[in-house]
């Protein structure tokens, strides 16, 4: 199938890309033929953030969203912020918190409902949208420029043999061919490396945010209450914190976010979150409440100073596939719909002028004059001041956004991958977790279950090794198998006989809710994450 344009992912970067493409077209009075895939079975399945909105790009894309019926409603009435203890909570008084920290203005949102909007307006514009379909290939041509994209077989068997309801993937070519994967898109990953993007860029630094969806009392709601948290559980020198956000129809979507370059491999992402809830000052929240819905996914935290190279002959990166994401202020929607605006401006630019399958060098050239570079370089070195620790990080946060407006003459690196970072299990204390009430904190399979995840068993396992051997000889070894701790799905454990011998591996792929973390954390770069079969994955509702 050819195109003028093909958007990988259904996203807001992607289907934002899309639409300002068609925008323009019709403007003009052109014709532009552009289409998306979207591995999720529908738009939107596998969407999942906080979500508190900054509306500046949503403008600028549909400066009459408010009247078009857009699912941003609920408007942010109240900001609160803790540094909490064991037992204790010191709530931050509003004038001491950076502009970062204050949501005036922005509206809590469901990202999920947001995308499945855009997907209709899509659609009304002419975009083609296929669900179900996931890009599992990038195609080149001779030049060695992208060419499009291949999509995965269908109905292939676990043993790698054809089955009855096989069905072979398609190729969709393009002149240009926009990458909007989401955080560690596995083609962006293939290209980064291809196209040697990450030659001038620092290592991409990780988060991973574990979310649920919660129904609580109508007398324990406000609309619009925003509530951010540092602190316990974590120990001070893991970043890390809470969100907490009151959305409509008395329903409070609540999450955690842990560094990935965390140290300690005991540590557990999903137990610290389940700890958070029972916290005095939050636990509150939820009593004699309902959680309907989980889900987790990486996050890149990087921010400027990580992003890649945006372009290559034949494409581009956009969103939280290159990194726009700004973690100061953990916020990204905003960040993806401007950049696939960009991307998708300079596209038409030069398809009108008749090019195809060459670097739309002004894709970065418009982003360095953008209000998005100017977000980013002011708050480019929070995570790196953060990652010193949680009490000096909020000095120096204080001092580099009260102080200089983050413009202070210097900016920070980030030294090394999350991979990086664990140190031996030797050198740790082991981290003791209690075990979930079924009330208010929960058991990882309870959990996936209400994620509505859900992977044929009988085809290929799309968390794959690069030497099988590695996870017993190196992980258990050193490290005491921290997949088993790391991954919020239970998709990794370490399986003995009966009398505890011969250790190995085993990997429940179809509770994967593709979130990355095993791709981003495993220590040797063994787990490698590769596209399931298209529609496979969560079904995220309201998320």
């Amino acid at each position: 199938m050819e195109y003028d344009v093909v958007v990988v992912g259904g996203g807001p970067a992607g289907l934002s890309g899309a639409i300002r493409l068609k925008q323009l077209a019709a403007e003009r009075g052109k014709e532009v033929s552009v289409c998306v895939l979207e591995k999720g079975s529908e738009i939107g399945a596998h969407i999942l953030s906080g979500a508190v909105m900054d509306p500046r790009a949503i403008d600028e894309l549909f400066p009459d969203w408010k009247n078009m019926g857009a699912p941003v409603t609920t408007a942010v009435s109240e900001d609160r912020f803790m540094f909490l203890t064991e037992t204790g909570a010191t709530k931050t008084p509003g004038w001491m918190l950076p502009g970062c920290f204050q949501n005036h203005g922005n509206y809590v949102i469901s990202l999920g409902n947001l995308a499945r909007w855009l997907g209709q307006q899509a659609e009304a514009l002419g975009v083609e949208i296929f669900p179900g379909f996931a890009a599992a290939e990038v195609l080149y041509a001779e030049d060695g420029s992208v060419r499009g994209v291949a999509t995965g077989d269908m109905g292939v068997g676990r043993d790698g043999q054809k089955t009855g309801a096989y069905q072979q993937g398609m190729e969709l070519h393009a002149k240009y061919t926009f990458f909007a994967e989401g955080c560690r898109g596995s083609l962006g990953k293939q290209l980064e490396a291809k196209f040697n993007l990450r030659k001038d860029a620092d290592p991409q630094v990780y988060g991973i945010g574990i979310k649920e969806l919660w129904e609580i009392k109508p007398e324990k709601h406000q609309a619009g209450l925003v509530v951010h948290t540092a602190g316990w559980p974590l120990d001070a020198h893991t970043y890390g914190g809470s969100f907490l956000y009151h959305m409509e129809n008395n329903q409070v979507a609540v999450g955690f976010v842990v560094g990935l370059g965390y140290t300690n491999p005991y540590l557990s992402p999903y137990e610290e979150f389940q700890r958070y809830k029972t916290h005095p000052s939050i636990r509150g929240f939820f009593e004699g409440g309902k959680r309907i819905a989980y889900g987790a996914r990486a996050i890149a935290a990087g921010g400027l100073q990580s992003l890649p190279r945006l372009t290559f002959p034949g494409g581009a990166l956009i969103g939280d596939d290159a990194g726009f994401l700004n973690a100061s202020r953990i916020k990204g929607t905003h960040c993806a719909i401007k950049s696939g605006m960009m991307a998708a401006e300079a596209a038409f630019d030069a398809l009108q002028a008749g090019r195809a399958a060459d670097e739309l060098a002004a894709y970065p050239d418009a982003y360095r004059q953008s209000w998005l570079f100017d977000e980013l370089y002011r708050a480019r070195n929070f995570k790196p001041w953060m990652a010193k620790g949680l009490y000096l990080g909020t000095l120096m946060v204080g001092i580099d956004q009260v102080v200089f407006g983050g413009k202070a003459p210097w900016t920070l690196h980030h030294q090394h991958s999350d991979n990086e970072t664990l140190k031996k299990k030797t050198e740790v204390e082991p981290i003791r977790y209690p075990k979930p009430d079924g009330v208010l904190t929960f058991d990882r399979l309870s959990s996936v279950f209400i994620s509505n995840t859900n992977h044929s068993e009988d085809q290929p396992i799309h968390l794959t090794l690069k030497d099988a051997s590695v996870p017993v000889r190196v992980n258990l070894e050193l490290y005491d198998a921290p997949e088993q701790r790391y991954c919020p799905a239970g998709v990794y454990e370490i399986m003995r006989d009966d009398n505890g011998a011969n250790p190995r591996l085993q990997i429940n792929a179809q509770n994967c809710v593709h979130c990355k973390t095993c791709d981003i954390k495993d220590p040797t770069q063994n787990i490698v994450w590769v596209t399931p079969e298209g529609g496979g994955g969560p079904n995220y509702p309201n998320m």
